[in-house]
């Protein structure tokens, strides 16, 4: 390779030479042990705090954890105690509130066990006090207008369902509070908040829900959450070389390979022997730290792969896929690789999603207890309850579809959905050929039976184990599918906080449970029974959610007309979306059930809004310097190639025709390439100058901008395919997605 790309030519050869990491799993005497026998070392749950705490104190403990109450600040001290003296026999050495601002990300600021006595002597000390509250600082998270800039204080409360852990890095370890973040006026600063409040309101609704139906004695109804992480992992030394991906974690510039999907021998394929040792060692440090890890494969897309847990509840479930991402991209690393789970980091080829796998079930301390809500049940009465909540997803659904779209709006996920490899703009909920008969049916009105069992008979849904089989074909173009017992969320991002997708589901079916409560009392009130009240408000909540329901090719031209005069909302891009936030229906939403302030609201449009401008201007400088720098550059070392090459062929009297066509040719991408650069550069100082409107500036942004910098791809693309590659100084596609 020539030494025009000194630094493409050193990445390749350590590519090439780079070996396979083999990781160690715990063994005793030499015989590795299975997976149950350490998982969780690295929590401090329930079954150690069993073993430590005295009975009384766990038994409070557990209460609090298994009905989602605030702990009691009276046993915290010993809980504090037992979990220090548990951290510090594994040679932990600082504690952190450990949680999730408006970032996307998570946040940590480390404080030591270390003190001193009265005698100045060194101590390690752990209070009741630390363990519940700590109080960082919050003017350097975003708050979207809740709070000054110059308002610091901020404080962490920790959640007691998410086990304590610790985190191992670099040899170093440390105590992480899985924790809330509130203002000092108790504002919402972070994504759990909201949703361990949505959590506690659905569970609410359906209990009353639940009592009037006649199913007592429920203590709690939890939300479940199983989540599919996507990403990719390509060669660390191609990624640092490509400065789009190091800056916007997507590549801004790149022609797509001969080969991309197109075979079809990627989805399911052998794994890859270095990929292999790399996610093996990412389930080693997730089962350590209790994160129940299942299911690994390839994906569609080359250098793209998945991981899957056992369902959770929500909140936990949130955890555990941030630590997900913080430990795949730390140990890719040790790997040599990088792990991206950007929505779409290669043009061409399909991107990552999440698909969030949802449902609600019982917590009660009679036979109801683990019963999930969406699954059928053996008997009329078990499955009117199955279809009541059914209609009241449904019903959350289509009400509120604006802003279940404004919960997966991010730059990102601008560029996947409707690319015809994930779910369309339009939010729509598939149910099956099965149920939706099943549904249909009943909002037909098909019988007038005498009451609620000899109609399910007469329809022939007296009895639903075919739908528990999930006798039904998964619709994999459906942004919000029933396969079986549960919803899948398909359309979230790869790289979002699934925290604020799923406490918007969770509010509008609140409210939904909340309107069907309201129904079904007054119909009762002159019905015969209350399985009759039920069937007659199930009914008539179906037929008000028709238009939501679709079963089709949610990727057609033909649904997005459909989708129209349903009256769905087809919401392209994110800015667009996101102003669903700022609807009075949503507003009324969250007013009624106390999920977010009117002020918290705003601030999640402001904050999100915000983010989408940075992201996109990000973009666009990098993308401008990539031009300056490397694209333009490279082509003109190659134009002065072919022009030495002519004048060594002239004075040797070799037909030079052949190479000035070909200089005219890259001279002319040249010159285009350089025209779109000069636009560019206008897109970006008039973006600049509109710091002051954010509204207009997003504006602007996602449609001129984002269309600029398509166009100027378009002319580097060209370029890449015109250049020997001996001068193109990135990796190309063919080099990052399909390493040798």
């Amino acid at each position: 390779m020539s030494t025009h790309n000194p630094s493409r030519s050193a990445a390749m050869r350590e590519i090439t030479h780079r070996p396979v990491r083999i990781t160690t799993r715990p063994d005793s005497n030499g015989v590795q042990q299975p997976t149950s026998s350490w998982f969780g070392m690295n929590t401090f749950g329930l079954r150690d705090m069993r073993a430590k705490l005295p009975k009384d104190v766990y038994k409070k403990l557990a209460a609090s954890i298994r009905l989602g109450k605030k702990l009691d600040s009276d046993i915290a001290p010993v809980v504090a105690q037992v979990i220090k003296e548990w951290a510090l026999s594994r040679g932990v050495t600082h504690f952190t509130h450990w949680f999730q601002p408006q970032t996307g990300l998570t946040a940590e600021k480390h404080d030591a066990f270390l003190n001193f006595d009265e005698n100045k002597l060194p101590m390690e000390t752990f209070t009741g006090e630390q363990l519940i509250q700590s109080e960082p600082d919050a003017s350097s998270f975003p708050s979207g207008g809740l709070r000054a800039t110059w308002e610091a204080r901020g404080y962490t409360a920790w959640n007691p369902a998410s086990p304590v852990f610790i985190s191992e890095t670099g040899g170093v370890k440390y105590l992480c509070i899985p924790s809330v973040f509130i203002g000092y006026n108790g504002e919402a600063l972070d994504e759990m908040t909201p949703l361990l409040r949505s959590c506690d309101v659905l569970s609410n609704a359906a209990i009353k829900l639940l009592e009037l139906m006649g199913d007592t004695g429920v203590l709690r109804v939890n939300t479940t959450l199983g989540v599919e992480q996507e990403f990719f992992l390509i060669d660390r030394a191609h990624f640092a070389l490509r400065p789009d991906l190091v800056m916007a974690n997507r590549s801004l510039v790149g022609a797509p390979p001969p080969r991309g999907q197109q075979l079809e021998d990627h989805y399911f394929g052998g794994i890859p022997e270095r990929v292999q040792a790399c996610i093996s060692e990412v389930e080693h440090e997730l089962y350590k730290l209790g994160v129940p890890i299942v299911t690994r494969h390839n994906e569609v897309a080359p250098s793209q792969f998945e991981m899957a847990p056992i369902f959770e509840d929500s909140d936990i479930a949130v955890d555990h896929n941030h630590l997900v991402m913080a430990v795949l991209r730390k140990v890719a690393l040790r790997h040599g690789l990088q792990a991206i789970v950007h929505e779409k980091p290669f043009a061409g080829i399909n991107g990552s999603g999440k698909h969030c796998n949802w449902s609600m079930a019982i917590t009660s301390d009679n036979s109801l207890d683990g019963t999930n809500l969406l699954k059928p049940g053996k008997t009329p009465h078990q499955n009117l309850r199955f279809l009541i909540f059914l209609a009241a997803v449904l019903k959350g659904v289509h009400k509120h579809a604006g802003l279940l779209r404004a919960g997966i709006a991010t730059s990102g996920n601008e560029h996947r959905l409707g690319a015809n490899e994930a779910p369309p703009a339009i939010i729509s909920a598939f149910l099956g050929k099965g149920l939706t008969q099943v549904v249909e049916d009943i909002a037909g009105g098909k019988t007038s039976p005498t009451n609620a069992e000899q109609a399910m008979l007469k329809l022939g849904v007296a009895k639903l184990p075919e739908v528990e089989q999930d006798n039904t074909d998964r619709n994999r173009t459906s942004p919000f599918a029933f396969t079986g017992a549960k919803f899948e969320f398909r359309a979230v991002g790869g790289s979002q906080s699934i925290a604020f997708p799923v406490m918007l589901l969770q509010a509008g079916v609140a409210e939904a449970v909340i309107e069907l409560t309201e129904a079904l009392a007054k119909e009762i009130k002159t019905a015969k029974s209350t399985d009759d009240a039920v069937l007659k408000v199930v009914r008539k909540a179906f037929k008000e959610t028709a238009a939501v329901r679709f079963e089709g090719n949610n990727y057609s031209d033909e649904w997005v007309v459909e989708a129209k005069q349903r009256g769905l909302l087809n919401l392209r891009r994110a800015p667009e979306a996101l102003v669903q936030l700022t609807t009075d229906s949503a507003k009324t939403l969250f007013k009624n059930t106390g999920i977010l302030t009117e002020v918290e609201l705003e601030s999640r449009y402001h904050v999100r809004l915000e983010r989408y401008v940075k992201d996109i201007l990000i973009e666009l400088h990098t993308l401008q310097q990539m031009i300056d720098t490397q694209v333009l550059p490279a082509s003109y070392a190659y134009l002065a190639q072919l022009a030495g090459a002519a004048g060594q062929g002239a004075a040797a009297g070799i037909n030079l025709q052949p190479i000035v066509d070909t200089a005219n040719a890259t001279s002319k991408l040249v010159a285009a390439a350089q025209k779109k650069r000069a636009e560019l550069a206008k897109v970006i100082a008039k973006a600049e100058a509109m710091h002051d409107d954010l509204d207009a500036q997003a504006a602007y942004l996602t449609a001129t901008g984002c269309d600029t910098m398509a166009e100027v791809r378009e002319t580097s693309d060209a370029l890449e395919l015109a250049i020997a590659d001996e001068f193109w100084p990135l990796p190309r596609y063919r080099e990052m997605l399909f390493p040798v």
